[in-house]
């Protein structure tokens, strides 16, 4: 299964948040002591992978750790990464009776498929088909949204698409070749600190703080990500920064909506919060789509973060 070397892999998700379109922004806070003082690489809320496809295609880490608390998306890394034969497979039943259907016959395909998939969450099933649904359901949900209810079901509705690429086979056999030297886990974040030291570049990407009441809308559970915890991840990252961890932290801008909401300001500042601008195409009215500021946030210089 030898990668094709003329093409780099590439997220296989399309991921609402995702970071491929501030790539270049992003790219711009990695540390300059990779290949040398730094030759580990985690990233603890791994999504959609825009980052670390990023990295894996640009250096040559030691060790490399990624994790995220969405089961269904880790089984799908992992299905990726130890049986990729076997996942085309299944996935391509999936695409070839889907695309061969008409549009009412796609509809009832769609919610079959999505029913089969809750079927499968909750553990009455194998895991290789629930990832096959899982890719599925990204390639024909509404926005590659990935939203759950409150019983933990996945509720997102069929999306418009004429004609999706479901199954990219050259994608994801050269995805799978590079993930064979990345440990995958299914976890919370705070499991990354037995990874995470003075030799680790570290991206967290968390779920994002809400703009606005409505705007929570990419729930990996149905737990939420509310301040308490947005602050319990900013004490964690002041611990692993104390060790000598390079980190690098994403988040939204709560000075889109209140000028003066300072929260990651206070939150952050030991360490430097750049302001970029990033395109947000999720809302489903076209006039509330537009340019918002998010945060970058990266480790100050040595020294500061004690100071």
């Amino acid at each position: 299964m030898a990668i094709n070397k003329g093409i780099a892999p590439k997220p296989f998700l399309k991921w609402a948040g995702g970071k491929s379109q501030i790539l270049d922004k992003i790219r711009g806070k990695y540390p300059a002591e990779i290949g040398k003082s730094i030759t580990k690489y985690a990233e603890p809320f791994v999504g959609g992978g825009a980052v670390l496809f990023d990295v894996l295609n640009s250096y040559r880490f030691e060790k490399i750790y990624i994790s995220d608390v969405n089961q269904e998306l880790i089984f799908t890394y992992l299905a990726i990464r130890d049986r990729v034969s076997e996942f085309i497979v299944v996935l391509k039943d999936f695409e070839a009776n889907y695309l061969s259907a008409g549009d009412e016959a796609r509809k009832k395909i769609y919610y079959a498929n999505r029913e089969r998939f809750n079927i499968l969450k909750k553990g009455s099933g194998n895991d290789l088909e629930l990832a096959a649904l899982f890719l599925f359901l990204n390639k024909t949900c509404f926005n590659g949204l990935y939203r759950v209810n409150s019983l933990g079901e996945f509720n997102v509705p069929q999306g418009n698409y004429k004609n999706p690429k479901i199954c990219d086979e050259i994608n994801l056999r050269n995805v799978s070749e590079i993930l064979q030297r990345v440990d995958i886990v299914c976890a919370d974040y705070k499991q990354s600190r037995c990874f995470i030291d003075g030799n680790t570049f570290a991206y967290f990407d968390p779920p994002y703080r809400p703009l606005s009441i409505t705007a929570s809308f990419n729930s990996y559970s149905n737990d939420g990500f509310d301040d308490a915890k947005q602050a319990e991840l900013a004490c964690f990252i002041d611990e692993i920064t104390a060790q000598g961890a390079y980190i690098v932290a994403s988040n939204s801008d709560p000075k889109n909506t209140n000028k003066n909401d300072d929260f990651f300001d206070r939150m952050y500042a030991k360490y430097l919060v750049t302001r970029i601008s990033a395109h947000r195409m999720i809302n489903s009215v076209a006039a509330k789509r537009g340019s918002v500021n998010e945060l970058l946030i990266t480790k100050a210089k040595m020294g500061a973060i004690n100071a």
